[in-house]
């Protein structure tokens, strides 16, 4: 089982930047995809940007130019650092994180569907 936990939310005007941590722990020795997503009320969670299995990321069109996914392997944290900070980013914002495994017939590290959750940690902007 793997927990995570987020943190770094809080009110920012627009404009700034803000960064959001997501610390993991548990058993994540065999290598994790990791994701943040946010969510505001009424609305469907949207994927920000993902690491795949192959340690390859990848950003939503909406945020691609100012938002950045970056890792501590050491310690295990994965950030999210966001600029230009516009009001509509005002959100609740998630890491996951899923198993990857080897598939041996495309001969490529994939990852499971089933995603690990943190609490979650909202950013206001105004």
């Amino acid at each position: 089982h793997v927990q995570l936990v987020e943190s770094g939310g809080g009110s920012v005007q627009a404009g700034g930047s803000r960064r959001l941590s997501c610390a993991a722990s548990g058993d994540t020795s065999g290598g994790m995809c990791r994701y943040w997503f946010r969510q505001v009320p009424g609305k469907e969670r949207e994927v920000l940007g993902t690491i795949d299995g192959h340690d390859i990321s990848s950003y939503a069109d909406s945020v691609a130019d100012r938002f950045l996914i970056t890792r501590d392997r050491r310690q295990n944290i994965l950030y999210l650092q966001m600029n230009s900070l516009k009001v509509e980013d005002t959100a609740m914002y998630y890491c996951a994180a899923s198993d990857r495994y080897w598939k041996s017939d495309v001969r490529l590290w994939k990852c499971d569907d089933h995603k690990y959750w943190g609490q979650g940690t909202q950013v206001t902007v105004s």
